[in-house]
């Protein structure tokens, strides 16, 4: 393990000052509160390219030679990482081919066409998009910058430890997202190099949790398939090279389910007033499965970039998974008036009903029954309840539904 030394990860920590903004240590009340901790975010969804990714594919670039960089440059990636190496291209004034799956966000493609980069399309995760690149770097001789599985891009993902021991000297647990393990790695081994008392965690989205089953086999696999909203940790295999740095450093990985990303960016940007994207999220949506209390803790928020469909969809099911919105099915009389009577009861419990359907076909008896589907906007589960409770006790037996807005 001679590859990643401290010297490194000090010069590392200078060059790519050169290219990123000073993401600040940011207190969170809101999760202090919640979990008995003093909660501190590291907002890389900030940075310029809007995520950590610049940093390993700076620093890099830095360390290759003139020759290999005019070779033109390749990587795969399902976004950030194409943001990082296509602007770190620009700045040294190369060419960069970025090869991306096809289920890339449309923000993340089109900001990697603005950074100069020529982006090709290929296959539905980063895997398969991985593959393509190495045989395009083959095919045309060019300079291939692994998105995780490679030392120097491991060292200069390593600086946000540095930032983060130099700002809080004292930090307890440092929770960060895993997708092939480049920047766990990096953050891991230099903060056990600053304070082997530091306890780094590692965060996967339980749909694409590589690294966890690599570490429960004490070796290197591959899942069958990925599955997770989390498209920037939508990884099939962990870093073999980084691998054993995984193994010695991180003191635990905990797997997150997408409901608890979901709610994890409605309590960002009403709490925070910040957009991070899923992958982003998985060390907050980690805090409520950490069971410590009366610790520092520093949540890495890797990454900002998120197309405005995909932060609809989430913002809409995170109102439904906190009980916001919510659907009720009740049964009434085809005759005039009957409408009336129910929304008069739901306004009494100030609910705001969003969505009528009236269906007169439920039954083959219409004046017995028609079926009205009444999709309503709540301050929560409490207030859910009571008008839920409300409609019972006018004799309506509501059901609810699922909610589809």
């Amino acid at each position: 393990m001679e590859e990643l030394t401290l010297k490194n990860f000090e010069a590392a920590s200078e060059k790519v000052k050169e290219v990123t903004l000073d993401t600040k240590l940011v207190y969170s009340d809101y999760f202090s509160a919640k979990t008995g901790n003093k909660v501190y975010l590291k907002p890389e969804n900030m940075q310029f390219t809007g995520a950590y990714k610049v940093r390993g594919a700076y620093y890099k670039m830095s360390t290759l030679s003139d020759e290999e960089r005019q070779k033109g440059i390749i990587t795969a990636s399902a976004g950030n990482h194409a943001q990082g190496v296509a602007y770190a291209a620009k700045c040294y004034g190369v060419k960069a081919v970025i090869v991306m799956p096809t289920t890339t966000p449309l923000i993340k493609v089109n900001r990697t066409k603005s950074y100069g980069a020529e982006v090709v399309l290929f296959g539905d995760v980063y895997d398969e998009a991985c593959k393509k690149a190495y045989e395009l770097a083959e095919e045309k001789g060019y300079t291939f910058i692994h998105p995780f599985d490679d030392f120097g891009v491991a060292t200069g993902q390593g600086s946000i430890a540095m930032e983060i021991v130099k700002e809080l000297p004292l930090v307890d647990y440092i929770l960060v997202p895993i997708g092939g393990g480049g920047l766990a790695t990096g953050v891991s081994t230099l903060a056990k190099m600053l304070n082997p008392k530091i306890k780094v965690i590692g965060v996967e989205p339980e749909g694409a949790a590589c690294l966890k089953a690599s570490l429960e086999q004490g070796k290197v696999v591959t899942l069958d398939k990925v599955n997770t909203i989390a498209d920037g940790t939508a990884v099939k295999t962990p870093g073999s090279k980084l691998f054993p740095y995984l193994q010695k450093n991180l003191d635990d990985v905990i797997t997150v389910p997408d409901e608890d990303l979901v709610v994890a960016f409605l309590d960002m940007v009403e709490n925070h007033k910040m957009v991070v994207e899923n992958s982003g999220l998985l060390s907050v949506a980690a805090l409520r499965q950490l069971d410590v209390k009366d610790k520092k803790v520093v949540c890495i928020l890797s990454g900002g970039n998120m197309d405005v469909i995909t932060m609809s969809s989430v913002v809409s099911q995170g109102l439904i998974l906190r009980d916001r919105i919510f659907t009720v099915s009740v049964l009434l009389p085809d005759k005039p008036g009957q409408l009336s009577k129910v929304a008069d009861v739901i306004a009494r419990q100030n609910g705001n009903v969003i969505k009528l359907e009236h269906n007169q076909f439920v039954s083959i008896n219409r004046n017995a029954a028609v079926e009205l589907r009444i999709t309503l906007e709540a301050f929560g589960t409490e207030h859910k309840e009571a008008i839920i409770k409300k409609l019972e006790e006018e004799g309506y037996k509501p059901r609810v539904v699922r909610t589809n807005i």
